[in-house]
């Protein structure tokens, strides 16, 4: 894993297509969370990918809470 400033990189190393799920979300015409919310939502269509990106916006948005 990729060190910066001493520490694991792991938030650069997981973001394979920086901006992808945002440009998704916003050709939805839905929020970031919005989108993740349908997306992840049981029976859903998305693609494989699309749920990853999914579920790593709504950890992304845990760890900036924090």
């Amino acid at each position: 894993m990729a060190k910066r400033n001493g520490k694991e990189d792991w938030i650069g190393e997981a973001i394979k297509r920086p901006g992808a799920f945002t440009a998704k979300a916003k050709r939805a015409g839905m929020t970031t969370s919005a989108y993740a919310a349908k997306v992840l939502k049981k029976g859903s269509k998305a693609s494989p990918r699309t749920k990853r990106q999914a579920s790593l916006a709504k950890t992304l948005r845990k760890v900036r809470k924090g």
